[in-house]
This record gives C-alpha cells, structure tokens and sequence, in this order.
C-alpha cells in the first residue's frame, strides 16, 4: 500500500514541556487511522503539524511521499480537515455558509454544494440557519465543508466529541461511506474508544507524547483476546514461575501484584496449583477480555477493568 503519511521522529516543544517526542507514524492509502490517547497525549498537537498549523521542533514528515515546504503546501491540497469547529456565520443559512466558503477558496461549481450537502445528509437543512442546527448537524456541516475540495485524505481531529448516540451513529456510518466509496484515507483521534474500534483498520496508541504502539485492528484483536487476570502476594515470583515452569511468556505485569497471562487460558488450575504450591498468596483468578479501552490503559500503566 502507498504511504499517505509517515512522521520521522517527529517532536514538538513548548518551553518545557515536550507535547511530542520521536512519534513515528504511518498511515498507508486506504487506511481508516485511529489515534488513540488521553487529553495532553499530542494527539491535536500531531494533528496540526500534519495540516501546517502548527511547526514541528525537530522531525520531520511526509505526505503523498512529498516533504519539502513547498510539495507539503501542494499536497495538502489533497487533505481535508477538521482540527476545531470551523467558523460558520450563525445568521447564514447552511446553503449560504458553504457558498461563500466554496467561493473564498476558489471551488468551482455552483452545484458543488448541493452535491457535497447531500452526501452529508444535509440536502434537505440546506435552508437553516447555523445558529439553528443541531450539534450532529453542526459537525456533518464541517465534514461537508471538509469534503467539498474531493480530498484523498481527511485529517479529523475528535468530530464525534460532545454528540449524542445518534450523531456518533451518523458520523460513523459517513466516514465509512467516505472511507469504501470515495477510497478516502482517514485519520481521526477520539476519546471515544468503543467508537474508534467500530471504524478504524489501524491504531496508534499516544502517551505524554510518545507513540506506545502502532498496530492494525487484526493485530488488536489478537491482543485484545482472552486472558487470565490474576491477583496475588508476590507477582514478581509468579512471572518467573509461569517462564520457569510452565513455559509461559505471554503476560503482562499490571501495578498491584496482578498479571495479565495470555498463555493456559483454558487450564486455570495449573496456575492456581503453581501458585499455592510455591507459597504464594492466591487473592483472585477469573477469565476475562481486553475492550480498545482497557488494551490502552494497559499500554500506559494498568488496566482499568482488573
């Protein structure tokens, strides 16, 4: 597959404070790329550094495999993006707002926003005033306004944040559409993990700047199957055990002498025998399963469901 973006250690820094450090990313042609991370985890401040808002300190990137100033302005020319709400005019209606948007950047084609209107599912608002919209409509508006210039790439930067369950179901579902039909490329962060995993093909994982992992969703599905989480006196002694004995090596070490073991899911009772039998205290054992949320805060230091 053809890279659309790929970072080379890219960092940035204000004063003090590093918002990103070494971030190697890569996003391939077709890709729908979730950015997963906590506020202050760098993902706007990537974000904005890929759309020319903002300067990375060192590093650098490329998009369509260009990297110079001048062939970053020309490809972004074929990038779409919603890094904050864009400003609409609240009196205008949403006809209004995207002809004088159309005009300002030079789109050619009156029709062009009806068309654009419609694949937002907007064509029939298109008399409204702004001011009037709900906060769904409102978001598809900025998509639509996104769209209009034909992009291959959609930078998008939280679109689902603050809607309710039926704005996220809109949005997702036109993504996808966007994403099969018009073969755009795709990379959006979220807070709302649940909704990240139902669209994305690939993930990066951000913490205090610093890309923990990058995996496509197969990969995460793998990792997020079945584990024995286990609780007791001394888990340092029990992951030598579980090496030494079993031949286990598929664990994770969790803070609060717990152990995540990927390895002798369906044998329980070797565990538990391994553990009384070397003097170790068994507080608890149970089968359980990682969602996208929990596999992100295992990454960055426990999970939130043991």
């Amino acid at each position: 597959m053809k890279p659309v973006i790929k970072t080379h250690k890219l960092s940035k820094k204000y004063k003090e404070y590093t918002a990103l450090s070494n971030v190697d990313i890569n996003v391939n042609q077709g890709d729908i790329y979730g950015l997963v991370g906590n506020n202050g985890a760098g993902k706007t401040t990537l974000l904005r550094i890929l759309t020319g808002q903002s300067e990375a300190t060192s590093g650098s990137f490329e998009l369509f495999s260009k990297s110079s100033s001048e062939d970053l302005n020309k490809a972004r020319r074929r990038t779409g993006s919603i890094i904050e709400t864009p400003c609409f005019y609240p009196k205008f209606t949403v006809h209004q707002n995207m002809e004088y948007y159309r005009l300002q950047r030079g789109i050619p084609g009156k029709e062009k926003v009806d068309k654009v209107l419609k694949e937002v599912n907007l064509l029939d608002a298109k008399k409204k005033k702004f001011e009037e919209l709900s906060l769904g409509m409102k978001q598809r508006l900025g998509l639509a306004l996104a769209i209009m210039t034909e992009p291959e790439l959609l930078i998008l930067d939280e679109p689902i944040n603050g809607l309710d369950p039926s704005g996220i179901i809109e949005i997702r579902n036109l993504l996808l559409k966007l994403n099969k039909e018009k073969n755009i490329t795709i990379i959006i962060s979220s807070h709302i993990l649940s909704e990240l995993s139902n669209i994305a093909t690939c993930y990066g994982f951000l913490n205090k700047g610093v890309l923990v992992e990058q995996l496509s969703a197969k990969e995460l599905e793998e990792k997020c199957k079945s584990f024995l989480a286990i609780k007791v006196t001394n888990a340092k002694k029990l992951s030598a055990l579980l090496e030494e004995k079993l031949g286990y090596i598929n664990y994770k070490v969790i803070p609060g002498e717990k152990i995540h073991l990927f390895d002798g899911v369906k044998n329980p009772e070797k565990i538990s025998e391994l553990v009384v039998s070397n003097g170790i205290g068994l507080i608890s054992l149970e089968h359980k399963s990682l969602d996208l949320e929990n596999y992100y805060m295992s990454l960055i230091g426990g999970a939130k469901n043991d």
